[in-house]
């Protein structure tokens, strides 16, 4: 997923630059949201983690 989001990035810097600015908004939006859920997952799965050892330790 967060290759995606990488990806996404790549896309709206280079169509920012050539000045398609519609499409260099989406592709920001869509990298923010795909980091955004990246981040999300990461924390709920690390918490998970941590509560799991507990339990089983």
């Amino acid at each position: 997923m967060i290759g995606w989001a990488i990806t996404f990035l790549i896309i709206s810097v280079i169509a920012g630059f050539l000045g398609f600015t519609g499409i260099a908004g989406a592709a920001a939006w869509m990298a923010k949201a795909l980091f955004g859920i990246f981040l999300l997952m990461f924390i709920i799965f690390l918490v998970l983690g941590y509560t799991v050892y507990k339990k089983i330790t």
